[in-house]
């Protein structure tokens, strides 16, 4: 499997877990095990948004490519990621930046008269 990245401005998150030939997009499932050597089926027929362009299989493996939703100010690695090659099933690691860490305003002490 191959699966192609294209980084998108986006506040939603991507979870994809695979097992075998099947996706599971943000908990819905893509069975792809039945696409035939050769052929190819168009984003238009796959009700996903986050597919994005055709699902081929090339010499017995599977191509595709998902949105990868990142934040204002992506890394390189998540602006312009490598594709994820043959991935093991289970969850699939997205190139992702660390969360913003908001930082606390500390309050000064309230002096007291004494």
């Amino acid at each position: 499997m191959k699966i192609s990245l294209s980084p998108q401005r986006r506040d939603d998150a991507l979870k994809v877990v695979k097992a075998g030939d099947t996706l599971t997009i943000n908990g819905a499932p893509f069975d792809f095990s039945a696409l035939p050597d050769g052929a190819t089926i168009s984003a238009r027929e796959i009700p996903c948004e986050w597919l994005v362009g055709a699902v081929e299989r090339i010499a017995g493996e599977l191509h595709l490519t998902l949105i990868l939703p990142h934040g204002a100010n992506p890394s390189q690695s998540v602006a312009y990621p490598a594709p994820i090659i043959d991935p093991p099933d289970g969850v699939i690691a997205l190139p992702a930046d660390p969360a913003p860490v908001e930082q606390a305003v500390e309050e000064e002490p309230a002096h007291v008269d004494g």
